[in-house]
């Protein structure tokens, strides 16, 4: 979603302003703007369709020690230079990431006021209010904090005013932190994009409004009660969030999983029991009292979710459900207070997973788990329990190794509510683990298989459909390799578990439509075969990821890549390394842009 990044300081900012927003452009964004104070303290405007670097263009030779810039993704109002962040109500401009959901009310209040709109956002409410508040309140912190009251929705937000020597910014529902520099003081929507200049970071909570002077800054409350903030050193590389010597950030972060699964299960790597402890110093208690498992995710997280309730109802005997957090947050469910509510979520901001779990608890579901890769979110602080993957920064659009960590977070979870319940031997505690171990240096075998999966994205050049099929805890990994196919390469990707072939999909199948399956040698595989025959008959092109031991042979229509070892409950996340990296390869063929693809953004902060 839109990044925000701000600055004043003891140098040129203009330069930091557009590395800040090149390291926020994962978020995804179609167009790109910032506001700077001159020298005679008069508001400057930059804005511009399209990458960062057209706006860097437009930029060079430009110097300020005061600014704020924006990448947005388009929500109200179509991709265009008008719709572009900073919105300027005269000498005063705002960047905003979320939604305005009562701005149409604000902005008929502010035309009858004389207010003239020259866009089609929500946000330029925002510019205008503090304006007309800064008439009767001429203090420019009181007026945004005055503001944020009207305001219902997501934002994060902004401020610089001609004449003024700092910068207000707001938060709630958005994500927001500040960066403290020896030199100057900074904000933005990530921490990569302070890296450059500092790694002191304090993370507002919701409701905080903040003042950013050159040489400090103060927190206060809606009220306008001060608040202090810890100051949190990033552990954060910067060399985690360069390219290096690979073509696209998704290459890289498919080959960083090895190192990310190691540094996710580092706490079981020399232990020889799983300790419930590794998810809060409560989990043991809640873990005991849990009768069933809610999971909420969107997305990939959505797809981890599924295969851990193969996972949970097979180890631990308890029911588990798994819910679009958008679906769930939106309709009347049963609720049940011995209930674990596990969240998922990449960022820890996704405005509907953070929705639902505020929803169940508003229903008194108080037992909840977060699984987040990002330690200061607003999901983690949410929840009781936490388990942080330590995926590192990802920067491509498409999720790799946070779903794959995801999936071993959520490993060790099924593990631990199976022990806490009495259901796990110690023999099979210790298999586990030793599986765990070793996962690394599994998927290290799998990556080697890239150059094969690279000569048959060549036969997906000009397809436009695909099928992907998978049984039992797999089939989830058929969903997550349609959804990287179609978000990267735009082919329209549907996945089936095989057995639902005779139910409708078979009539998709001919020549033109590749049919990519899963096919661990596991309990399901015989049933597996039936169903590949069954597109065989039909002269199917079949791309099948099998074990080494699996059995199915190659033949005519029938492309075989053999994965170097059975993995048992953990082979999803074998399996699923071969399916993103075709979903990689192919998109180079197709020509598009991999780390960047069309209308889709990281971090989906609004509904």
């Amino acid at each position: 979603m839109c990044g925000i990044v701000a600055a004043l300081a003891k140098r040129n900012v203009v330069p930091v302003l557009l590395e800040g927003l090149n390291k926020l452009e994962y978020r995804g964004y179609d167009s790109a703007g910032l506001a700077y104070l001159t020298e005679d303290n008069s508001l400057a405007r930059l804005r511009s369709v399209g990458r960062v670097a057209e706006l860097a263009a437009q930029a060079a030779g430009k110097g300020a020690a005061q600014g704020i810039a924006h990448t947005r993704w388009a929500t109200h109002g179509v991709p265009s230079e008008r719709n572009a962040h900073p919105h300027i109500s005269a000498g005063l401009a705002v960047v905003h990431n979320g939604i305005i959901e009562n701005y149409a009310e604000i902005k008929q209040e502010l035309t009858g006021l004389g207010y003239v709109f020259t866009s089609d956002t929500d946000t330029e409410v925002i510019a205008h209010l503090v304006h007309h508040l800064l008439q009767s309140t001429p203090d420019l912190f009181e007026a945004v904090r005055k503001a944020t009251a009207r305001f219902i929705g997501a934002y994060a937000i902004a401020v610089i005013h001609e004449g003024e020597q700092r910068i207000v910014v707001a938060r709630h529902g958005a994500p927001l932190l500040l960066g403290i520099g020896t030199d100057g003081n900074y904000a933005a929507s990530d921490a990569s994009a302070l890296l450059q200049v500092t790694r002191k970071m304090v993370y507002l909570e919701d409701g905080d409004i903040a003042e950013i002077r050159q040489d400090q800054v103060r927190i206060v409350r809606p009220d306008g009660s001060a608040v202090t903030r810890p100051v949190h050193e990033s552990s954060l590389s910067a060399d985690a969030v360069e390219l290096g010597n690979f073509r696209h950030y998704m290459q890289k972060e498919i080959f960083e999983q090895p190192q990310a699964l190691a540094n996710t299960l580092e706490m079981v790597g020399g232990s020889q029991t799983i300790q419930p402890q590794i998810f809060g110093a409560d989990a043991s208690a809640l873990f005991a009292r849990a009768k069933s498992v809610l999971i909420l995710a969107c997305g990939t997280s959505f797809h981890s979710g599924l295969v851990a309730r193969y996972w949970i109802e097979q180890l631990v005997g308890i029911p588990c459900s798994v819910e679009v957090a958008s679906e769930y947050r939106y309709r009347m469910s049963v609720h049940d207070p011995e209930q674990l509510v596990v969240a998922i979520s990449q960022s820890g901001e996704t405005a509907d997973t953070l929705a639902a779990v505020r929803y169940a608890k508003e229903r008194g579901q108080h037992m909840t788990l977060a699984i987040c890769n990002v330690a200061e979110s607003a999901i983690v602080r949410e929840c009781a329990l936490r388990f942080l993957t330590r995926a590192g920064p990802e920067i491509g659009v498409a999720s790799t190794k946070a779903f794959t960590t995801q999936l071993a977070g959520l490993a060790l979870l099924t593990l631990a509510l199976a022990k806490q319940q009495g259901k796990l031997s110690v023999q099979d505690e210790q298999n586990h683990l030793n599986a765990l171990r070793h996962l690394p240096v599994a998927v290290q075998k799998v990556l080697a298989l890239e150059p094969e999966i690279e000569a048959w994205a060549q036969h997906f050049a000009n397809k436009h459909h695909a099928l992907f099929l998978g049984r039992g805890h797999h089939y989830p990994i058929a969903m997550e390799g349609a959804l990287k196919l179609k978000e990267i390469s735009y082919i329209h990707a549907e996945a089936y578990a095989a057995g639902e072939l005779k139910h409708g999909p078979l009539a998709l199948v001919d020549r033109d439509m590749p049919v990519i399956s899963v096919a661990p040698n596991d309990m399901l595989l015989e049933k597996l075969k039936s169903n590949l025959q069954e597109v065989k008959a039909r002269g199917g092109q079949l791309y099948v990821f099998a074990d080494g031991d699996s059995e199915v042979p190659e033949s005519e229509g029938v492309h075989i890549i053999r994965l170097p070892e059975h993995y048992g409950l953990l082979s999803p996340v074998l399996h699923v390394v071969p399916l993103q990296l075709l979903s990689y390869h192919v998109a180079l063929v197709k020509g598009t842009d991999v780390d960047k693809p069309r209308n889709l953004a990281k971090s989906v902060t609004v509904e």
